[in-house]
């Protein structure tokens, strides 16, 4: 495929989670025109099996290539990236295709107690890509994994999620369940969001873990890998106002809601409804 520098970018989630991403990309390549496709109709992801995820994530490309041309794809889902991009990639090697993965291995390097708390959905901890990284890097770390069933789904459906008494506590019973966090020998100091949902309720797990803390998520990595990909095959755009598309397989209230309080979500720029 020739991709122009004026294509967009398709970035894409189960939710409203990879707006995070999203923020991530649009601070990093703020000429780039974006399509962001939020596929609640068929979510939550991480609570469903890989045969699910697999098809809807080779669906939803081939939507974004056919009708959108976008010239990469960001896979903004933890749960999508571990099941299905290496096919993507070999069903679609003209396309760079950028994915998500926990950061284990900066949390690991960066900690000090070495024992890391890691908060991600059930699909992701379960999967072999998930099990392989955490092998991989066991002399490094001691990794506390919590799956977090039903917290993504709350945070997607949450119209206010800093006020939300769902969230706030399933928030509070996970953290709880990974035991004590602090800088003392033994305790957690390095919190991963192995989702990208989760970074929504930062505010709440800041609260629950205690300033000392850090917390980790990918969206800038990813923004950068995005950037060397584009870079790569020349095709980073060189001039632009950085329009961004939302389309939705759910409800477009919700989708708005959270791109004007996460997002510079400008009034030129489209949401509809997929059909």
């Amino acid at each position: 495929m020739h991709s122009s520098s004026s294509q967009p970018i398709g970035v894409f989630d189960s939710g409203i989670g990879g707006l995070s991403v999203l923020q991530a990309l649009q601070a990093e390549l703020p000429l780039e025109n974006f399509v962001y496709l939020d596929d609640s109709l068929h979510a939550p992801y991480g609570e469903r099996g890989d045969d699910h995820v697999v098809a809807r994530t080779r669906s939803v490309t081939r939507y974004l290539r056919q009708a959108h041309a976008i010239k990469a794809l960001v896979i903004a889902c933890n749960t999508a990236t571990t099941a299905a991009v290496a096919l993507l990639r070999a069903e679609h090697p003209d396309l760079p295709i950028v994915g998500v993965e926990p950061g284990l291995k900066p949390a690991a390097s960066s900690s000090r107690t070495k024992r890391v708390g890691v908060m991600a959905t059930r699909g992701t901890v379960t999967s072999a890509k998930f099990k392989a990284l955490q092998h991989s890097l066991r002399d490094q770390a001691e990794f506390i994994v919590q799956p977090c069933d039903g917290l993504a789904d709350a945070i997607g459906r949450s119209v206010e999620v800093q006020n939300d008494s769902k969230v706030m506590a399933l928030c509070a019973n996970y953290v709880s369940a990974m035991g004590q966090f602090g800088l003392s020998p033994g305790e957690i100091d390095t919190l991963v969001l192995g989702c990208t949902h989760y970074l929504f309720a930062q505010v709440h797990l800041e609260k629950l873990v205690g300033p000392q803390v850090c917390i980790l998520s990918t969206g800038e990595p990813v923004a950068r890998r995005t950037r060397q990909l584009l870079e790569a095959a020349g095709a980073l755009a060189n001039k632009g106002s950085g329009r961004v598309q939302l389309i939705t397989t759910g409800e477009p209230a919700v989708l708005q809601a959270a791109a004007q309080r996460w997002l510079d979500f400008a009034t030129e720029d489209a949401l509809r409804r997929a059909a």
